[in-house]
């Protein structure tokens, strides 16, 4: 019997330009062989998966429009990010023009310096079609200031060369908008991690960039994530990995991607060979390499191991999942983890910076009133788009859950005599749901079976842990859990020190108060978030926050005192009973002074 051939499908195409580099306009078309008969819909997404806020990315569309075979086609926008384009035969051409000034992670953006997007910003989706190849032909800009521009992506190429502007291709559009693409004179350098390559690209001026420290630094890095998940192959889920980072005078922040990330940072916290650091990152660098741990560790985390509900992602709506403490919160926690188990930074700094996430998270009453499952449910409407009163409101599912994962650690290890780890879960979550993922989109774990394999992994019941600190609001007995590691914690918080026990900002007129906890001195006295505070018993205030320090030192606990404040364009005055500072002061230490700690989570055998 003869065999006959499986039609290959065309792939959908697609052309960027980067048209305006002064208007911040990319020209992007995308060309459909064969368009569904019933007239092709069209959708660009609403949110980008890792940053889970609807951002409505269509509204960054100026003009568009759609053609077959020479003539015009009608389009017919449906709803704010969709169009259908009327029945027509192929191949149908939509053409249209996309607004970047987001100098963020999360969208696109283009100057004369560069030019930076995601997919999911620019390359509208071809209902029916997405499971089919996709390629992109990224073109050079016709502007002068561009001649020595390169490309850094992690997409496959097609017809470019590598660094290089031409064709790419990806398997489908779930991994098309999972390679985000820079352009423009950036610094390039590469390492490999268990062999394989990883590429450094820093875009924005950093004089005197120390390369070789930061190389090295990733290097350790990468290779203590890969061993963590694939202790016996050493073998990283990907065949190369990017890591994009814009330099600008302040900024921070991160989105995942599954063979890459995009990092912005300041210029001042990345290393330099005109001043070297010797020995430990100092604070800004070290800020930096926890926030590449972060992200890279997300290559298993999220990108491979995947919530159910994100085994596909719906682009259009709000994907909820309560179990974002998993994946946000334990990845917070080996961030600064693996600095320790990279040999970046020692047992003493890591107790430091675990010691300022427990005082973060003992400081707002919003962690008694929101679960982290909640927390992650409502990540869409509350936790992406928190205000004032977001202190005494909500908690956050990155640092809470770090404590969660942490506190799962000491327990497991306390209560197995060290035989099982929280690392032996991680594998187990890998082997089973993350491993075989891609290159076709596997599933997802549920709650349920989260909870189940902690119990099977470590052989313990570990329902009360979940009731109490995931589902349920607790505070997590720390200091109870490091009591069998000789570790002792201590929160010395300076309640000698009086305090309005508010967030203080800049104001022409004088202190605003950006936040205002409750319980606090100005809550008892009435003041609100967005007062501006203008003086503390008949002294002007000057605008700076450390004026009111200054100010209030003159002070003890428990004097009273009037503060006069706008609200709006009234002013109002105050009588402040000032009470002690109730910011927490945590810090970790051996129970036994001179006893070398033993607290440290360590890597257990596999």
């Amino acid at each position: 019997m003869k065999k006959t051939a499986q039609k290959k499908q065309s792939a959908v195409h697609y052309t960027i330009v980067p048209k305006d580099l002064a208007g911040h306009l990319f020209n992007v078309s995308v060309t459909v062989p064969v368009p569904s008969p019933e007239g092709q819909v069209f959708a660009l997404p609403a949110w980008i998966p890792g940053s889970y806020m609807i951002r409505e990315f269509a509204r960054n569309i100026v003009r568009i429009r759609a053609e077959a075979n020479g003539a015009p086609v009608a389009l017919t926008k449906i709803d704010k990010h969709s169009w259908r384009a009327a029945p027509c035969a192929g191949p149908l051409t939509l053409h249209y023009e996309v607004y970047a000034w987001d100098l963020s992670v999360r969208a696109a953006h283009l100057d004369q310096t560069h030019g930076f997007f995601n997919g999911t910003s620019v390359f509208l989706r071809v209902l029916g079609q997405e499971a089919g190849p996709h390629e992109v032909d990224i073109q050079r800009p016709g502007d002068p200031l561009a001649k020595t521009w390169r490309v850094a992506t992690a997409m496959k190429e097609l017809g470019a060369k590598r660094y290089g502007f031409g064709s790419y291709v990806a398997a489908d559009y779930d991994e098309l908008i999972d390679h985000p693409v820079e352009m423009g004179d950036f610094a390039l350098a590469s390492f490999k991690a268990h062999g394989i390559p990883h590429d450094i690209v820093i875009t924005g001026r950093v004089p005197n960039l120390d390369m070789a420290r930061l190389q090295a630094d990733l290097k350790a890095i990468c290779e203590a994530q890969i061993a963590l998940f694939e202790p016996g192959t050493k073998k990283a889920p990907v065949d190369r990995y990017v890591f994009m980072t814009m330099a600008v005078g302040d900024g921070y922040g991160g989105l995942e991607h599954r063979a890459s990330t995009a990092l912005i940072c300041a210029r001042a916290d990345l290393p330099s060979t005109a001043s070297p650091q010797v020995g430990e990152p100092n604070e800004g660098y070290l800020k930096f390499l926890g926030l590449c741990s972060h992200e890279y560790f997300h290559t298993w985390n999220v990108k491979r191991i995947k919530p159910a509900v994100f085994a596909p992602y719906d682009l259009q709506v709000e994907n909820y999942t309560p179990l974002l403490w998993l994946f946000e919160g334990f990845t917070s926690y080996y961030d600064d983890l693996m600095l320790v188990r990279a040999g970046i930074i020692k047992e003493a700094t890591y107790f430091k910076l675990l010691g300022k996430t427990i005082g973060s998270v003992l400081r707002g009453s919003g962690r008694l009133k929101q679960s982290v499952a909640d927390s992650s449910f409502d990540a869409w409407s509350k936790y992406y788009r928190q205000d004032e009163n977001s202190p005494n409101a909500i908690i956050s599912y990155y640092t809470k859950g770090s404590l969660i994962a942490l506190a799962f650690d000491l327990t497991i290890r306390a209560r197995t005599g060290g035989a099982k780890t929280l690392d032996d879960v991680m594998r187990a979550l890998w082997e089973r749901y993350g491993r075989d993922f891609y290159p076709t989109i596997g599933r997802g774990v549920t709650e349920a079976e989260v909870e189940a394999l902690f119990d099977e992994v470590s052989g313990l019941k570990l329902r009360t842990l979940f009731d109490k600190f995931v589902r349920g609001t607790d505070d997590l007995p720390l200091a109870k859990l490091f009591t069998p590691f000789g570790m002792k914690l201590v929160d010395e918080r300076k309640s000698g020190k009086p305090s309005f026990d508010a967030g203080i900002g800049r104001d022409p007129l004088g202190a605003k108060l950006t936040q205002v906890h409750e319980g606090g001195a100005a809550h008892q006295a009435g003041l609100s978030a967005l007062d501006i505070v203008i003086a503390i018993d008949g002294l002007r205030v000057n605008g700076n926050p450390s004026n009111v320090d200054a100010l209030l030192s003159r002070y003890r606990v428990g004097d009273k005192l009037t503060v006069h404040a706008f609200r709006r364009d009234e002013l109002m005055a105050f009588d402040v009973t000032l009470q002690g500072d109730r910011v927490p002061g945590i810090t970790l230490a051996p129970a036994v002074a001179g006893k070398k700690s033993v607290a440290l989570p360590r890597p257990s055998a596999a």
